[in-house]
């Protein structure tokens, strides 16, 4: 049961291209949002349709592989864990970040041309 005090598993689209980073270590980062969508009617009967949008980072080969391969659109299967951290603007003013970090990443959907 341990295994499942922090995991997040999702399935959504790419709102946009990975923007990545390689630090002075030579490991890179990717930075992207994923869009989960979910429809149902409400009390009235009408069609109710959400999204939610979820920030995620992925290290090392992950990175990698999300620089080489997602682009925006494509819909990825991701697991993860919840990321919370703190810092403050230039204003000073503090800021909270939740996100989520990818341990795991499945392509789906047609298989691109290139």
């Amino acid at each position: 049961m341990y295994a499942l005090n922090n995991k997040v598993q999702l399935i959504g689209n790419l709102g946009n291209a990975p923007e990545v980073k390689t630090l002075e270590s030579g490991k890179k980062m990717a930075r992207f949002s994923v869009a989960t969508s979910e429809n149902y009617r409400n009390a009235k009967g009408e069609k109710v349709s959400e999204t939610q949008w979820h920030n995620l980072v992925a290290w090392g080969k992950l990175a990698e592989i999300a620089e080489k391969y997602l682009t925006k659109g494509k819909e990825v299967a991701i697991e993860g864990k919840l990321i919370s951290r703190s810092y403050n603007d230039k204003e000073g003013n503090k800021k909270y970040i939740t996100e989520i970090q990818v341990n795991e990443l499945l392509m789906l959907g047609a298989k691109n041309s290139d």
